[in-house]
């Protein structure tokens, strides 16, 4: 099949796609691809320059692929060879907006798969009896953060496995130059490129037939000399599509040009038609009196422009910053000049067009949040340039695109109202670290701990993962450990905020942690400490009687092993709370030293036999089970102290002080909720990245929870609700698993 067979088609009296008006040659190999006919290929990679119209063929052949839209097409009109069968549609993921991983689970949920893991995905499609088609189109616009370079993950993490399964019959849309490596991955027989600027595949009578169409006054443009006269029209077409060289943005740029703005055009003037993209700007200025360079200035923040477009009243700003200079009078003067290449969208319900927060980047998705902070833009006006070719244009024309990113970054930090980011618009907080990671900043604003806690959590990891870890400082490096936990939850920010005060705490970074109380947060807890303590199986909380039992004293310098009682991974030593904090507040004043008279809470862990500083604990009478045994490790419950205690001294809540406590527990796999007793409402929830071994929570609401990465303590911060006369309301229901069986087992 060759381009030739455009002449044969239009010959034979077939009508062109009414959506693609021509591309016969390639909706030829397109069909025979889809109906697996005798020597097709399993897989086609489409590709071309920036403008070739790409999406467009995709999208007229995905017309004739679903089984309710071809009811609304003339197929029997169209040449039959490009019809494909009459089949189930094919899925088709879009990775827009995606990264690969949220991409993989797409497909997953797609087709129902059993799978806990993205290598799971490929195994479960190898497997399936049937061959399953998957059409993936405009790779380039893959990732939430252009920087980020996320097409070649996609090609390299989920087309190429994709194609490499033998069960799976794969079309995708990918930039030229991945084009080659995906095809490299197969056999010659089994893959096809099919380059849409190559003469093999090239349609110059679909090029005049686009600009003829639109230069009809059916679809909108003016009437004029060389659009009502058929023949003037068609011989405007032709010399449009011949300066173009096939490509069909510049057609397009061309004919909204002269239709917006007709005066100064002369259709005889091959001079004022267009060769490239970058011709249509500049002749569109200089036909309006206008420098070229202005015109290029005004568009240039939408060049850079992140999520579905940028917020028109951060325009002037940027325009500014960008320039170097006010460019607000050409801004106003200019709405006209930089029209044609401009396009208003409102803001999807989904927020600044981030890809689905509820595709999780590391697996099936969990608890939902009640509330989110994405959709803040919902409602309002974005404006983008009306194709990513020419954003591509314009920064490729700019002396420094890195210096221009700084200017737009340091504009954008400059309009976040003293610099509070829950003031800040969502734009901002939202992109500002795309703009940065483009501008090679990135590693220096990653310190603040409210634009970690405000900023979308999915652009916010995408950016910094593009950052090599040894550039990331230990709050950046906290925030990329706990990110796949924000992202699965779609906490809104209170929710991150308390995420991220807890991981600061166990990385020893408590002034971030403690920064987070001071931002207007709501926080539902305050973490108290935090041990890298492995092998907990259960936790346990109780007090030492007064002047520590049998003469138990705190050791604050070294926790079981030697090391400092609360090391975090880099060696840093989280700083105690002080005893008068809100948080201990609740639990009747200053904390009592060792050797007090008061009794000391504090917490046990059930630990391997053999851990340094715990105490092994006999096996009952007529245990004869064999394994590890089991040993206690105490712990003060309100400071990062390690506590040289007998076990046995330990002294559980009473009955009558679980049944008063103002908070109960319920506990699942990975989450745990802490609920007010009068009114049942949920006052704190947390999430986990990895399972829960242990959790209890004090009857005066300090939670401890141990997973495979240490053990934690939080105080609940919520005001409980007054309690009723009569007896405290009981928790209704069943809790969703056992709780930690520690000493005595739960006491919530």
């Amino acid at each position: 099949m060759s381009a030739s067979d455009e002449g044969n088609a239009a010959a034979a009296g077939y009508a062109p796609h009414p959506y693609v008006g021509g591309r016969t040659a390639v909706l030829r190999a397109l069909a025979a691809w889809r109906m697996r006919w005798p020597g097709a290929p399993r897989v086609i990679v489409l590709t071309g320059n920036p403008g070739s119209g790409r999406s467009r063929l995709l999208t007229g052949f995905l017309m004739m692929c679903d089984p309710g839209y071809r009811k609304q097409l003339p197929l029997d009109d169209l040449d039959p060879a490009t019809v494909p069968p009459d089949l189930p549609a094919p899925a088709v993921p879009s990775p827009a907006g995606r990264t690969a991983a949220q991409l993989l689970w797409l497909i997953s949920d797609h087709f129902g798969l059993n799978a806990d893991h993205t290598d799971d995905i490929f195994t479960e499609l190898a497997t399936r009896e049937e061959p399953v088609t998957i059409v993936v189109p405009d790779v380039d616009q893959a990732g939430p953060v252009r920087a980020a370079n996320e097409p070649v993950r996609v090609v390299q993490d989920v087309l190429k496995p994709l194609a490499a399964t033998e069960t799976v019959q794969l079309l995708a849309d990918v930039p030229r130059e991945l084009a080659a490596e995906l095809a490299g991955a197969l056999p010659r027989g089994q893959v096809q490129i099919i380059d849409l600027d190559e003469a093999e595949w090239a349609d110059p009578k679909g090029l005049v037939l686009h600009a003829e169409t639109a230069l009809t006054p059916e679809a909108g443009a003016p009437e004029l000399p060389y659009t009502t006269d058929p023949s003037a029209r068609r011989a405007l077409a032709e010399a449009i599509a011949a300066r173009a060289d096939g490509n069909r943005l510049t057609v397009q740029l061309a004919v909204q040009s002269l239709l917006m703005q007709p005066d100064g055009f002369d259709p005889a003037d091959a001079s004022l038609l267009p060769g490239s993209v970058g011709e249509a700007l500049d002749l569109h200025a200089r036909r309006l009196g206008a420098d070229p360079q202005t015109l290029r200035l005004l568009l240039a923040p939408l060049a850079f422009a992140e999520g579905e477009g940028l917020p028109v009243q951060l325009w002037g700003a940027l325009a500014n910053a960008v320039a170097g200079r006010d460019m607000s009078q050409d801004l106003a003067d200019g709405m006209l000049l930089a029209a044609p290449f401009i396009q208003p969208v409102e803001a999807s319900p989904d927020g600044d067009g981030d890809g689905d927060a509820d595709e999780d980047e590391d697996g099936p998705g969990g608890e939902a949040a009640d509330d989110s902070s994405a959709g803040a833009d919902t409602g309002r006006t974005l404006l983008r340039l009306m194709h990513p070719g020419l954003a591509e244009e314009i920064r490729s024309a700019l002396p420094d695109t890195r210096d221009a990113q700084t200017k737009i970054a340091m504009a954008l930090l400059e309009a976040v109202p003293q610099q509070d980011w829950s003031k800040a618009d969502p734009y901002i907080r939202d992109h500002l670290a795309a703009h940065t990671l483009d501008a090679g900043l990135l590693p220096q604003l990653l310190t603040d701990p409210g634009l970690f806690a405000h900023a979308d959590p999915v652009t916010m990891r995408a950016a910094i993962e593009a950052v090599p870890l040894e550039q990331l400082g230990a709050p950046a490096r906290t925030y990329l450990r706990t990110a796949p936990l924000l992202t699965r939850s779609q906490a809104p920010a209170e929710l991150r905020a308390a995420f991220l005060e807890s991981a600061f705490v166990e990385d020893g970074l408590a002034p971030y942690a403690e920064a987070l109380h001071t931002l207007g947060f709501t926080l539902p807890w305050r973490t108290l400490w935090s041990v890298p303590l492995v092998g907990v199986r259960a936790v346990t909380t109780g007090s030492l009687p007064p002047q520590g039992g049998d003469g138990a004293t705190a050791d604050a310098s070294g926790g079981p092993d030697g090391t400092p009682a609360a090391q975090a991974p880099d060696g840093t030593v989280a700083q105690a709370p002080h005893a008068a904090t809100p948080g201990s507040a609740q639990l009747g004043g200053p904390v009592p030293a060792s050797g007090a008279t008061a009794p000391r809470p504090v917490a046990a862990f059930v630990v391997p036999e053999g851990t340094p500083g715990s105490r092994t604990v006999p096996r009952p009478d007529g245990d004869g089970s064999e394994g590890e045994g089991r040993a206690l490790l105490l712990h003060d419950l309100l400071r990062p102290e390690y506590v040289d205690a007998d076990p046995a001294q330990v002294q559980l809540p009473s009955e009558q002080a679980q049944t008063a406590a103002p908070f109960g527990l319920s506990r699942g796999a990975d989450y745990l909720r802490v609920w007010a007793r009068a009114d049942q409402e949920v006052v704190a929830a947390l999430l986990s990245d990895t399972p829960f071994t242990g959790a209890d929570l004090s009857p005066d609401g300090v939670l401890v929870v141990a997973t495979a990465r240490g053990v934690t303590a939080r105080q609940i911060l919520a005001t409980p609700p007054p309690a009723t006369p009569t007896v405290p309301a009981q928790r209704t229901g069943t809790a969703d698993s056992d709780a930690s069986d520690g000493l005595e087992g739960d006491h919530s």
